[in-house]
């Protein structure tokens, strides 16, 4: 069985104590992800820009895990605002509009306010 942390070199990672992914067995555990830029920790003000950085930083986290985007079986879409979801929703079809996971949407509050959108994903290892 494998068990292996992933970073993304989030500043957040360290201050909270937590790692971006998990790999525990078949499976990869993607921690929620929001819209930030890690490079430059920057956010867009924009909810779908942030909804694609999201992606952008999730797929990173599946490559280091031997994984990918098309191996998502279960995705948690977190807005503080929920009218922005449909916002979103070019964003979602264009990363997952052939992986079609099960998926749950809710509104809750982010950690900063300029967060929009939070992405929480399972995936399974590629074999």
């Amino acid at each position: 069985m494998t068990f292996k942390q992933i970073s993304s070199g989030s500043e957040f990672e360290a201050l909270i104590g937590y790692s971006r992914a998990i790999v525990d067995g078949d499976y990869v555990f993607v921690s929620g992800t929001t819209g930030f830029n890690y490079s430059n920790m920057t956010i867009s003000d924009n909810v779908a820009e942030q909804a694609e950085q999201c992606f952008i930083n999730i797929e990173n986290a599946l490559k280091q895990a031997d994984s990918a985007i098309s191996h998502i079986v279960r995705i948690t879409y977190i807005l503080p605002d929920r009218r922005d979801f449909e916002a979103c929703w070019p964003v979602l079809r264009k990363w997952l509009g052939e992986v079609k996971p099960a998926a749950t949407m809710f509104e809750a509050r982010l950690l900063q306010d300029e967060m929009k959108v939070e992405i929480q994903a399972t995936a399974r290892i590629k074999r």
